[in-house]
């Protein structure tokens, strides 16, 4: 059977002594070894039938709940079925980039909507064609704000976890200094911000909710920021934007955040959106691709890829970012989730979270022991502690059908969407009630 690959095992030899490592397996030393998957065990010669039947049985072994209550970074909400079916056509999920705009106009106005979306949502002047993720987003705003005087970046500690990996390893590779400003009841330690700032600060990185769920005072970050020639980077939820002051009037310079609630399942190895807005300012160290708006020879309107000479395939020396596609049947995606929403059903989705969260912050508060840990304002995410081991406690949640919260450092990181019935909170507060009385 002929290879995937096309190159022959000689080749990728030498293009392994080359770069001077032994086999690919070297290209992912840094993949914990419990997350590599080192074969399928499936005899050689096997019928397509027969194989198919052993990777369906894999794939049923994992677990699909009936009630989650879990965020963190990846949301469970409800996806409009028209959303698949618009995207899953054949001419949107064959579509490459769009290089020659002459015969790409449906997909440059597809992402052409997107990005005007985005703008709306965060109140910014641009956004560009997406990129990988959430996290790759912020990591490349950092990247956008840095210079040859100033490669010092601060980074909330109350930023996701992951978010925070992803900017140490790009701004590992850039030379880029990555400070930690503490956080103070869970919320951003805006003094020892400002304690931090030097001559050599470029910007400050800050999640709105940040990751205990809380709501920051981006205003007043802001405001700190530029009063020391910072930047003020905001990772924005598209959800909770909907409800809270936009980006733009907090006065950040970058807005970005994970795209993933806005039409994308929580399926395990699905692809994410990573969106990213900016004020006119910064439009020009904004990475990735731009869709513009113009007239063809005939006066017709027309679409294009714009400010390309930002790109890394055209001034490779000049580069600011390895960025250079785009995520644009994600992009699509979130677009068409959008238009179907719409404005009224946008803030519906908001209201639904806000008040379902803030009832099952008020019931599990209520059993002993589950307290609520942070006191400030949040909008669908919450941590209570736990009477309990975190983890032995979501394993017996988890024989109920119920996927709980997230173990994070004081106790657990509740999430409720428009997803979670009330049936659904009654029956993990009494699970709770349950489990809790028994030890």
């Amino acid at each position: 059977m002929g290879s995937y690959i096309p190159s022959t095992l000689e080749e990728r030899d030498e293009m392994l002594r080359t770069i001077g490592i032994k086999s690919t397996d070297d290209l992912y030393a840094a993949v914990p070894s419990q997350m590599k998957l080192n074969h399928l065990n499936i005899p050689e010669g096997m019928a397509e039938l027969t194989v198919s039947e052993k990777i369906r049985a894999m794939a049923a072994k994992n677990k699909v709940f009936g009630s989650v209550f879990r965020g963190a970074g990846a949301y469970n909400h409800y996806i409009p079925s028209i959303v698949k079916e618009v995207t899953g056509k054949e001419t949107f999920l064959t579509a490459y980039t769009p290089y020659q705009a002459e015969i790409s106009q449906g997909v440059l106005q597809n992402i052409f909507e997107y990005q005007t979306m985005i703008c709306e949502l965060t109140g910014m002047d641009v956004a560009n064609a997406s990129v990988y993720d959430g996290a790759s987003g912020a990591a490349e705003a950092i990247t956008m704000c840095i210079d040859r005087k100033r490669r010092k970046a601060l980074v909330s500690s109350a930023a996701n976890p992951m978010i925070i990996q992803t900017i140490r390893t790009y701004c590992f590779g850039s030379g880029t200094e990555v400070v930690m400003i503490p956080s103070r009841d869970g919320l951003t330690d805006l003094d020892a911000a400002a304690s931090l700032i030097d001559d050599t600060t470029a910007c400050i990185y800050m999640q709105q909710p940040n990751y205990f769920g809380q709501i920051e005072d981006c205003t007043a970050a802001a405001e700190k920021a530029h009063g020391a020639g910072l930047k003020l980077i905001m990772g924005v939820d598209p959800v909770a934007a909907i409800s809270i002051k936009s980006a733009r009037e907090c006065g950040a310079d970058v807005a970005v955040g994970e795209g993933q609630p806005l039409g994308m399942p929580l399926s395990f190895g699905g692809p994410y959106l990573g969106f990213m807005a900016s004020t006119k300012e910064m439009m020009r160290r904004m990475p990735g691709r731009i869709v513009g708006e113009t007239k063809d020879v005939d006066g017709k309107r027309a679409y294009v890829l714009t400010l390309q000479a930002r790109e890394q395939h055209i001034r490779r020396e000049k580069a600011s970012s390895n960025i250079c596609s785009n995520q644009a049947l994600c992009a699509m995606t979130a677009a068409v989730y959008l238009t179907t929403m719409g404005t009224k059903g946008m803030q519906e989705v908001a209201s639904l979270c806000y008040s379902k969260a803030h009832y099952a912050a008020a019931q599990i508060s209520s059993i002993p022991g589950f307290d609520i840990v942070y006191k400030g304002e949040f909008f669908y995410e919450f941590v209570t502690k736990t009477p309990v081991d975190a983890d032995k406690l979501l394993a017996k949640l988890e024989e109920k059908d119920i996927l709980g919260g997230y173990p994070v450092e004081g106790g657990i990181l509740w999430c409720v969407t428009e997803m979670n019935s009330k049936d659904q909170i009654d029956a993990l507060v009494s699970a709770l009630k349950e489990v809790s009385s028994c030890n």
